[in-house]
């Protein structure tokens, strides 16, 4: 056996953290659970920012957060579960991005470096401590990287493109209102 070196704990390290609070996030908006709203609430939120319908995109969401933290953290399915979850970060971001890139004004700051750090360990691999590695890497080949990630990028671009119409005709519906007043 060789000898692990650090690039392996240093992966670890990103995959157990960055995975952690995917999951937890995901856990929050699926349970409810660590002070989350939960999916009733999540889908209000959702359909309030403009994911119609609110229910699928909760779930959606909130399973790619879930689920892709986990994979993430376990290294098993690298390149999808780090596509799953910067997808729902590019989503994310998509709501934070009129308030510009700080986290403390309520930008997207967060969002994008869950996300950029997942599509990174899709792209770079879980390392040899992982799930993955143990499993030869049956469900970490190298095709699944670009596969993964762009299945991922094209749902994503649906996604955030019906949530950009959705607003622009809900904005156009306001204004007509304003001028028939």
């Amino acid at each position: 056996m060789t000898c692990l070196d650090r690039r392996d704990v240093g992966l670890l390290l990103l995959r157990l953290g960055t995975g952690g609070v995917l999951a937890a996030h995901g856990a929050q908006k699926m349970f409810g659970t660590f002070g989350g709203a939960g999916l009733a609430s999540t889908s209000q939120f959702m359909e309030s920012v403009g994911f119609v319908p609110g229910r699928t995109n909760a779930l959606l969401a909130g399973a790619s957060e879930l689920g892709g933290g986990l994979l993430l953290a376990m290294g098993l399915g690298t390149p999808g579960a780090g596509a799953a979850a910067a997808g729902a970060m590019t989503g994310a971001a998509a709501v934070h991005t009129p308030n510009g890139f700080f986290a403390r004004n309520g930008g997207y700051e967060h969002a994008a470096s869950l996300g950029l750090t997942a599509a990174g360990l899709a792209i770079t691999g879980p390392g040899r401590l992982s799930l993955d590695h143990a499993l030869g890497h049956v469900l970490n080949r190298g095709w699944m990287v670009p596969v993964a990630l762009g299945v991922t990028a094209a749902a994503t671009s649906v996604v955030v493109g019906m949530r950009n119409r959705h607003l622009r005709r809900q904005a156009s519906v306001e204004q007509e209102a304003l001028f028939d007043e």
